[in-house]
């Protein structure tokens, strides 16, 4: 399952490097995989789920001397992440929790896609630019719903594996966006 945070929209002129909402955020990163030990959090009394992952798209923009500039990071929160029984939890549901991340990871490069294409006037930033980065916020908690629908939240083994397949293909296809 996946819990999202609204998306983190900078003023235009707040620094392009928007600090972490939560300084013990984790980084998206291909070299760093999720590890239960990751998953800090607690559920609420009547989730039904085996674990949580939640994540954001923090997201900043600026202008100097009217040159636009963005940056877009995927983070993964531990406090708010967790997993019901970590000893008993198994290998494919942490792999289904990091797909949670790594779709994340996704729709980071889809954003900074769209920004760099988008051309946004820096007279007229932030109407633009909220609207652009909450159209890919809105895609991306679409796509988030119909990954834990037709996967069965990781229970559905053939479907869970589509899912990996294609979400490592749009990694892939968008590498051009990574960080």
């Amino acid at each position: 399952m996946m819990a999202m945070a609204a998306p983190l929209a900078a003023a235009a002129q707040a620094p392009a490097n928007p600090a972490p909402a939560n300084p013990a955020a984790i980084a998206w990163a291909a070299d760093r995989p999720l590890t239960w030990a990751d998953f800090k959090g607690r559920p609420q009394l009547g989730d039904p789920e085996a674990a949580l992952t939640s994540a954001d798209l923090l997201s900043g923009a600026k202008c100097t001397d009217f040159v636009f500039s963005a940056t877009v990071a995927p983070t993964f929160n531990p406090a708010a992440s967790w997993v019901r029984n970590a000893k008993a939890a198994t290998p494919a549901l942490l792999r289904h929790e990091q797909l949670h991340f790594d779709l994340t990871e996704v729709y980071a490069r889809r954003l900074r896609q769209k920004l760099r294409d988008a051309h946004l006037d820096c007279q007229k930033l932030q109407p633009a630019f909220d609207r652009l980065t909450h159209a890919v916020y809105n895609e991306w908690a679409r796509e988030e719903n119909r990954y834990d629908g037709e996967t069965a939240h990781g229970l559905n083994a053939a479907k869970q594996a589509l899912w990996d397949r294609q979400i490592q293909q749009q990694l892939a296809d968008l590498q051009a966006f990574a960080q």
